[in-house]
């Protein structure tokens, strides 16, 4: 792909279009990536986009973007949020975790940002399209060694810091892979980043915040001690092959509750959430196989609840609330007052 003499680049860059890849070319764009990119590779975590850059119908560019990272210093201290909050709201920022630029830079300088600002206008969009809801911010990790975000700054991107050097290896565990990139942030609405760290979300906003629980309140001694108060009650189930004593799971059950869950799956998806540290004071016994703390699933959380008295159990719960740190059950209601004068968008008052 080479430029003709007498064509101007702002000619071609002109004819320059993206689109969201169809599912039939998701082979040839996983082979792509993983053939050019120089990570190797074609795996994404999260909810995820990928774009086609094309010129006169020839791939130029290929991009994806997927689930933010989940702990990031530079761009906490550049958002402004609680962790509470970056917990609830982090499904509204995006990561650009890969971008292929495929012919040689030298032939074409502008057209890695004249891709990426197009991908840029309609990103929003497509995810409320895709995935139910729409995206404030994008950020985006630059290998310095190897590039040096050029393109990413005349697009308006914030270079905010390097990373520490981390990868994530497993759920909540961290290893030092000694190369540091660059973290870069834009707002793709302005004041976004003003709105992630307000108290209350606007309406559209507030409705996907809705639907996340967590993150845990509660500190692992506090989770000990509830596991001591729900060791009292008897267990009713007998034999062999109990996997998860009941109580843990009366224990993860109350934890999930005040943290929003409702529901046998919710439970199972809020303790997805719990570290290692939580699942171990909240009672959970190794996994024989890797010494890992496994949560309960729907259909347990189902066959012990099923069984039990619900006066008893929230008696234990109420005593046990009543011993927390206020700061933790701050936003919690749990026995169904509210606040005076706090209604909401929806009719409810806090």
């Amino acid at each position: 792909m080479v430029l003709n003499s007498g064509q101007r680049e702002t000619d071609v860059l002109d004819r320059v279009t993206v689109r969201l890849l169809e599912e039939a070319e998701r082979p040839e764009f996983d082979r792509c990536l993983e053939a050019e990119h120089y990570l190797a590779s074609s795996a994404l975590v999260g909810e995820t986009l990928r774009y086609v850059a094309e010129l006169d119908g020839e791939w130029v560019a290929l991009l994806t973007f997927s689930a933010a990272a989940l702990h990031l210093k530079a761009r906490e201290r550049w958002i402004g949020w609680t962790p509470r909050q970056r917990a609830r709201r982090l499904g509204l920022v995006v990561n650009n975790s890969r971008f292929l630029v495929r012919p040689e830079r030298h032939r074409y300088p502008n057209l890695a940002s004249r891709v990426l600002g197009l991908c840029l206008r309609r990103l929003s969009a497509n995810w409320q399209e895709r995935w139910g809801h729409p995206v404030l911010v994008v950020e985006s990790f630059v290998d310095e060694s190897q590039y040096r975000g050029t393109c990413y700054r005349a697009c308006g991107f914030e270079d905010v810091g390097a990373t520490a050097g981390f990868g994530r290896a497993r759920r909540d565990f961290y290893q030092a892979h000694g190369e540091p990139k660059q973290l870069y942030l834009r707002e793709l609405r302005p004041r976004a980043r003003n709105r992630l760290r307000q108290a209350r979300l606007p309406e559209a906003l507030a409705l996907h915040e809705a639907a996340v629980t967590g993150p845990c309140p509660f500190r692992a001694p506090a989770l000990e001690s509830l596991l001591e108060r729900f060791g009292a009650l008897p267990d009713p189930r007998r034999g062999h092959g109990l996997r998860h004593r009941q109580r843990f799971v009366l224990a993860c059950a109350a934890v999930c509750t005040l943290m929003g869950a409702c529901g046998y799956r919710a439970f199972e998806n809020t303790c997805k959430k719990f570290t290692q540290r939580q699942l171990r004071a909240l009672g959970s016994q190794p996994n024989e196989a890797d010494g890992r703390y496994d949560p309960p699933s729907d259909s347990t959380f189902q066959r012990v609840l099923s069984r039990r008295d619900a006066g008893p159990v929230a008696t234990l719960i109420g005593g046990w609330l009543a011993e927390q740190e206020i700061g933790a059950l701050a936003q919690l209601a749990v026995d169904g007052k509210v606040l005076r004068g706090s209604g909401r968008h929806d009719g409810k008052p806090l």
